[in-house]
């Protein structure tokens, strides 16, 4: 591959940090584009993962013995430094998961059983992937509760005008994405909160596309709970992270009960641990979560900007690109965007597409995105989905077009 000299980032530089992005798949070399999925770990995480396991290996909070005490150490860093990177008030605000998923769980669960009664509504949009579907509706069935679905235009944005009348007295929690996974539109969310909190009601975030796109401020979001997977921000996987507000969180009963999570335990009655102890139960993913330490320090060493423009530079490169290919068409054309571009070709299977393009080395994901209320919305069963990430490069763009345009000629 030629080195990208279109700006400043130094691609091939980071690249070498990725000791994945160097190998072949089936005789080809391997174009890597399903960051939406996960992301690849440089090496530096990979290496924080061998030497806990090698030398630090021990159960965390427990142990009175040195290594317990150095592997809580380790652990509760990451707590530090996740929260500076949310730009937190309070490190106690932080609480770990097993993922996005997770951590919606928790927060439906949670506080929707100390919070919603029958009559209430929970707002959420056209575009949620299943995990912010799911959880509320099974916490609106439990309470009595009602769901209420955003709507969204053609082009993938949703429909302010619309989102703010379904905002009502009785909303009491309004959840929606930060970044669509499937379309890759990016969502006013700041504008939506302050318009939410106007009407009393508290706002959960997801942010699994976002964090691995762009610099997350809880502060200035002032978001109430926010929540992402680490292995999307080119972390390990198992760890996901929940952000909220200190008072939201103390009110919120425990998600589980077991080790850790208790201050003391009797047959009769147990007291609960404080904050963020309350809301994690039971030995975590330490060996993963100490690993998260050395993803965060990774990603200091770029700019959020720098990573932006590379990454608008390969959407751009690659939409204009797609659109010159006769029969395919782009779904989600918002005017802000990530680097995510979900597309179908005219009398051609998604994943036909899909399998054949694997055969050439190019790893992108097909099928519906776990959005599929989305896809019914757009008519259709499936899509491609190309996404990108800050090590990607134009010239593996051009192997993926190329990649479409062999495939699609094979299978017309």
């Amino acid at each position: 591959m030629q080195v990208d000299t279109t700006h400043s980032f130094k691609v091939e530089e980071v690249r070498k940090d990725f000791p994945i992005l160097h190998r072949e798949v089936n005789g080809s070399p391997l174009v890597y584009l399903d960051n939406g999925a996960t992301a690849q770990k440089p090496q530096t995480v990979i290496d924080s993962l061998v030497r806990y396991y090698a030398h630090d290996n021990a159960n965390i909070h427990r142990g009175v013995h040195t290594l317990s005490q150095e592997a809580t150490s380790a652990y509760e860093e990451v707590r530090i430094a996740m929260k500076s990177f949310l730009n937190a008030a309070h490190s106690e605000e932080i609480i770990f998961t097993k993922g996005t998923t997770d951590g919606i769980n928790l927060v439906a669960s949670a506080y929707g059983r100390a919070n919603l009664q029958p009559g209430d509504e929970v707002l959420i949009t056209a575009m949620e992937h299943h995990s912010n579907i799911v959880p509320w509706q099974m916490i609106c069935e439990a309470q009595g509760a009602k769901l209420k679905v955003a709507p969204i235009n053609d082009q993938g944005e949703l429909i302010l005008d619309e989102l703010y009348k379904l905002i009502t007295e009785k909303t009491k929690v309004v959840a929606l994405v930060h970044i669509s996974n499937t379309l890759g539109t990016i969502n006013p969310v700041k504008e939506i909160i302050a318009k939410s909190h106007e009407m009393g009601a508290v706002v959960l975030v997801d942010g699994a596309q976002a964090a691995p796109h762009m610099k997350v401020d809880v502060s200035a979001l002032d978001v109430d709970f926010y929540v992402f997977g680490m292995h999307k921000v080119f972390g390990p996987t198992g760890v996901g992270v929940l952000y909220g507000k200190k008072e939201l969180l103390e009110s919120m009963p425990p998600y589980q009960g077991g080790g850790d999570m208790i201050k003391t335990v009797t047959f009769e009655k147990t007291t609960y641990n404080e904050l963020p102890h309350k809301l994690e139960a039971g030995t975590p993913n330490i060996a993963d979560g100490i690993a998260t330490q050395a993803a965060l320090t990774y990603l200091q060493q770029f700019s959020w900007d720098e990573i932006h423009q590379h990454e608008m530079e390969l959407l751009h490169y690659a939409t204009d690109r797609l659109r010159e290919i006769e029969g395919l068409k782009i779904i989600g054309e918002a005017k802000h965007k990530a680097s995510v571009i979900s597309f179908v070709i005219d009398g051609v299977h998604a994943y036909d597409l899909g399998v054949l393009m694997d055969k050439m080395g190019v790893a992108v994901r097909t099928g519906h995105h776990c959005t599929q209320p989305l896809m019914a919305r757009f008519g259709i069963s499936g899509t491609v989905r190309a996404s990108f990430a800050f090590y990607n490069t134009k010239e593996e763009i051009d192997l993926l077009i190329k990649a479409v345009k062999r495939a699609r000629n094979m299978l017309s």
